[in-house]
């Protein structure tokens, strides 16, 4: 189980995953986006250090994992269940504080300094599953490990979670259109390409909502929820972040420390 999803497989499904997710949008787009190598290379820039960051770090979340395992820390050390009933548990806690983390991004000050840069992208594809500043990262990682440490997950759960969580993320970035009846269909439990959409509208209103991960229920519990999208009027991005300039990778580095919110 644990070689299935080692860090080297699930690297390589990143891999193999977003390459066919970009052929696909080559060659039937949501949206026409002029220059895509071009502009998605501060994304891809930004993926490789989200890579190196998730490795550095994760030696942290093993140390927690079998802390809490040593010590039978956490719900699922404590309870027994059935296998399946507890890998379903564990995957449904993850997300939930995945959800948590992504909210607190966005209402604390501090957290969307580093947020809005995953949302400057005003030309939303695949590669922007990835724009995330180191920042961001330490931060939804902080969230996995407290998860981890509460409900006693093991390593090899947070593996098949991360690895679904991944997939996900770069099929609901991705310039794709989905037929709206299997999208709405599939939404009512997943977290859809076109139910992740309004999240990265340029207006806030539609911005605020749809945080969830994996599962759209959190939305839909918490009152977060945003069933349409009129694509034909969605844009993309955050006024104040449209200059060339303010793309490149090293700007979006910088960004969290500007002096402006």
């Amino acid at each position: 189980m644990v070689g299935l999803f080692s860090d080297q497989v699930r690297l390589l499904a990143v891999i193999v995953g977003c390459a066919a997710l970009w052929s696909v949008e080559s060659l039937a787009p949501l949206y026409l986006q002029a220059n895509r190598f071009r502009r998605a290379r501060p994304n891809i820039v930004l993926a490789v250090i989200l890579i190196v960051t998730n490795l550095a770090l994760s030696f942290a979340t093993a140390g927690v994992a079998t802390f809490a395992a040593q010590h039978d820390l956490g719900i699922l050390l404590l309870v027994k269940m059935p296998l399946w009933l507890a890998t379903l548990f564990g995957i449904a806690a993850l997300d939930l504080f995945t959800y948590i983390a992504h909210v607190l991004l966005h209402k604390s000050g501090i957290g969307w300094r580093f947020h809005r840069i995953h949302h400057s992208d005003n030309q939303v594809n695949v590669t922007t599953a990835f724009r995330q500043h180191p920042g961001e990262t330490l931060w939804r990682i902080l969230w996995q490990i407290l998860a981890t440490v509460l409900f006693g997950i093991p390593l090899w759960m947070l593996a098949i979670y991360l690895s679904i969580s991944t997939l996900n993320a770069q099929l609901e970035h991705a310039n794709i259109r989905v037929f709206e009846p299997v999208d709405r269909a599939l939404r009512l439990l997943f977290v859809t390409p076109n139910m992740h959409k309004v999240h990265h509208s340029r207006r806030q209103f539609q911005t605020d909502t749809n945080y969830s991960n994996i599962l759209s229920v959190w939305d839909r519990m918490f009152g977060t929820y945003t069933a349409g999208v009129d694509f034909d009027q969605l844009s993309y991005g955050l006024d104040g972040f449209d200059q060339e300039d303010q793309q490149t990778w090293r700007a979006l580095l910088k960004t969290p420390f500007a002096a402006s919110l």
